[in-house]
């Protein structure tokens, strides 16, 4: 078995234009509902949040192999992006 890391840095403008132009669309189509009803939360600091979850999850995608996604046709929503009681972030395979 082989253990990879990924990490990947975002402009936070990059989510906020996206979601101010796409919406829902692009929501739903990244992010879980928990991961939206949690950014959310955050108010004037919410963008920053999406932005954490979707570097996150981009650098996770980065991290296993293409043969991996490809063979099981792993979406956006397949991982989820959350916080533990320490507030540290952790993923799930959904």
């Amino acid at each position: 078995m082989h253990i990879r890391t990924g990490i990947d840095i975002i402009e936070v403008n990059r989510i906020k234009e996206s979601i101010n132009s796409l919406g829902q669309k692009f929501l739903k189509r990244v992010f879980t509902d928990y991961e939206i009803k949690y950014c959310n939360s955050k108010n004037n600091m919410k963008y920053q949040h999406f932005a954490a979850r979707f570097a996150g999850k981009e650098a996770i995608f980065k991290a296993i192999s293409s043969s991996l996604k490809s063979k099981y046709d792993i979406t956006w929503t397949d991982i989820e992006i959350k916080n533990d009681e320490e507030r540290k972030a952790y993923f799930l395979y959904k």
